[in-house]
C-alpha cells in the first residue's frame, strides 16, 4: 500500500492511504484527496501504478510539481521522494505492511503431518502382521 504524509499547510502532520489507483489530487471535489493550498489546481496531478515502470505521477499540463527540488512533467516515484504542490508538500511512502494470521496454516500443517505418521505406523504395522 502506499501512503501520501502531509508535511505543510492545513493537514500538515497527517497521512493517506491509497487504497486504488489511479488517485488524483487537487481542489476540486472530485478528486480522491481534496487539499485546499495556495497554488493547487483543481486536479493537480494524477498518480497511477504502471506494473512495468512502477508509481508513476503524471502532474496536470498546467501545473507545477517537483520532486526533491527539481520541476517534473512526468516521474517514476520512489519511497521517500517529497514532492512539492504550490504552497504543499508531500511524501510519497510505501506503507508498512501487516502480516496477515498463519496460525489455521500452521495447525492445518501439524494436523497432516500428525495424520501421514499414524498412516505410516498403521502401515508398518499392518506389513508386520502379514
Amino acid at each position: 500500500m502506499v501512503q501520501l504524509n502531509i508535511l505543510s499547510g492545513n493537514k500538515a502532520g497527517t497521512s493517506w492511504r491509497v487504497r486504488r489507483f489511479p488517485v488524483r489530487i487537487g481542489r476540486s471535489s472530485t478528486v480522491e484527496l481534496q487539499l485546499e493550498e495556495p497554488g493547487l489546481w483543481d486536479q493537480h496531478l494524477e498518480l497511477n501504478f504502471v506494473p512495468r515502470e512502477g508509481f508513476v505521477m503524471i502532474p496536470h499540463p498546467n501545473a507545477l510539481v517537483t520532486i526533491d527540488e527539481q520541476p517534473v512533467k512526468r516521474a517514476i516515484l520512489r519511497s521517500g521522494d517529497i514532492l512539492n504542490l504550490g504552497a504543499l508538500k508531500l511524501q510519497f511512502w510505501l506503507a508498512p505492511t501487516r502480516q496477515s494470521g498463519m496460525r489455521f496454516r500452521e495447525a492445518l500443517t501439524w494436523a497432516a503431518m500428525a495424520a501421514m505418521s499414524l498412516v505410516q505406523v498403521g502401515l508398518v504395522y499392518w506389513l508386520l502382521s502379514s
